[in-house]
């Protein structure tokens, strides 16, 4: 505590320089968050909005759909897994959908494309990002067996509007051609040309019986999660349930949505080297003061040692110092960031028109509006990590005020 006190009424001996540098310790606060926060935000705004787009942020399925996602691979069962998927902690929907390629034509004209086979008794908007973004109509019944919801782009390809028909043609669980005819209940209109103009919702019980699938089958059960972190403790979870069942696999969204994850996993690393340069230069800069500070006052440490304190405890008071200027740093990063936060977190900056309200990246639609999301490991690394930096800025100093004689010492003081 006497070392601790001491170390305090040192810094505070040159107040302005020690607010200087207390100060570039908050910049650094404020960057770190910064870049940590916009990153937490995006990332998981992409992966939610991946999740709502079909595949959800677990996917129950087929061992081997994922690399050949043929219509004989099935869970003959999906409604009993979406049951247990409900009554799992941390899951907060489950819809069972069936998934596949098909040709749809409308008149002389005819596109490939992916659909996607809902119960409209089960999806919500909350959880399909489709239904969120009807701009014609509405979403078909369950008492509609041939209704169909098509994407902005593919209705202006195939000259569609509310009521026309729709043929689609796609390959059922035997390998043969089949096609099925349908009427246009809704259009929807994510943003993005590429969904728009390929995708279509149809209804799931049209789709099991033009497949030849049983009752309850589907291809897959997409799981939804109140926090995506969970995924993979929940992965565990469904995959003790399931060892004993050969025919079931169950897919983070990284393994689903393999693009995705790809790019989040660079984008965060390139987030990390920044905030490591960044630290190190301010790193440098502390160094530079407390090593100052130390040259200043080796008459001082001299005279110390001479009196008896050992090498030892002169390390420990600049180290002391070390960790006080990390702590006031820290405090003042802090009182400077708050504000910057806050808005951040329920304003933001909006960027639609240099990137465009319908960018896109990994497959999903990204917000063109920056905000911040602070996770609560997130604000203990980047705490954790300032006050780490500070404290090894530290280390060179202090190593120099306890390793030098004490007669050199009040000799060059």
């Amino acid at each position: 505590m006497q070392l601790g006190t001491m170390a305090w009424r040192n810094l505070m001996r040159n107040k302005r320089r020690t607010l200087i540098t207390a100060f570039s310790v908050a910049f650094g606060v404020l960057l770190s968050v910064t870049f940590t926060a916009s990153g937490d935000y995006a990332y998981t705004n992409m992966i939610n909005t991946g999740a709502v787009m079909g595949l959800g942020h677990l996917s129950v399925e087929h061992p081997k759909y994922q690399d050949t996602p043929t219509m004989d691979k099935r869970l003959l069962d999906a409604e009993a897994i979406r049951q247990h998927a409900l009554q799992t902690p941390g899951v907060t929907a489950a819809q069972i959908r069936i998934m596949g390629q098909a040709m749809f034509a409308s008149g002389a004209k005819s596109v490939g494309g992916t659909f996607i086979a809902i119960d409209p008794d089960q999806e919500t908007p909350t959880y399909n990002i489709f239904l969120r973004t009807l701009v014609e109509g509405r979403c078909f019944t369950s008492d509609e067996e041939h209704g169909v919801v098509v994407g902005a782009k593919m209705a202006e390809k195939l000259n569609l509007r509310l009521g026309k028909k729709l043929i689609f043609t796609l390959t059922d669980k035997n390998g043969d051609l089949i096609s099925e005819l349908s009427r246009v209940s809704g259009i929807f209109k994510t943003g993005d040309d590429s969904v728009d103009g390929a995708l279509v919702l149809l209804p799931l019980a049209l789709v099991r019986g033009a497949l030849g699938y049983e009752p309850k089958a589907a291809s897959l059960v997409a799981v939804f999660l109140d926090d995506h972190r969970e995924a993979f403790a929940l992965q565990r979870v469904f995959a003790r349930l399931w060892a004993e069942s050969p025919d079931i696999a169950i897919l983070r969204w990284q393994q689903s949505q393999p693009d995705l994850a790809g790019l989040i996993a660079v984008d965060r690393l390139f987030n990390y080297l920044l905030q490591f340069l960044v630290g190190l230069v301010i790193a440098a800069g502390i160094t530079n003061t407390l090593l100052m500070s130390v040259m200043e006052r080796r008459r001082e440490f001299g005279i110390m040692m001479a009196l008896g304190m050992m090498p030892g405890q002169v390390m420990r008071l600049v180290l002391l110092e070390s960790c006080w200027l990390a702590l006031l740093g820290l405090a003042l990063g802090v009182v400077i960031t708050t504000p910057w936060f806050l808005y951040m977190a329920r304003i933001g900056i909006d960027f639609s028109r240099q990137i465009g309200e319908d960018y896109s990246a990994g497959g999903v639609l990204v917000d063109p509006v920056m905000k911040f999301r602070l996770y609560r490991e997130s604000a203990m690394w980047i705490g954790g990590a300032v006050f780490s930096l500070t404290l090894v800025a530290g280390i060179f100093p202090a190593f120099k005020a306890g390793n030098t004689a004490p007669v050199e010492n009040i000799k060059q003081g």
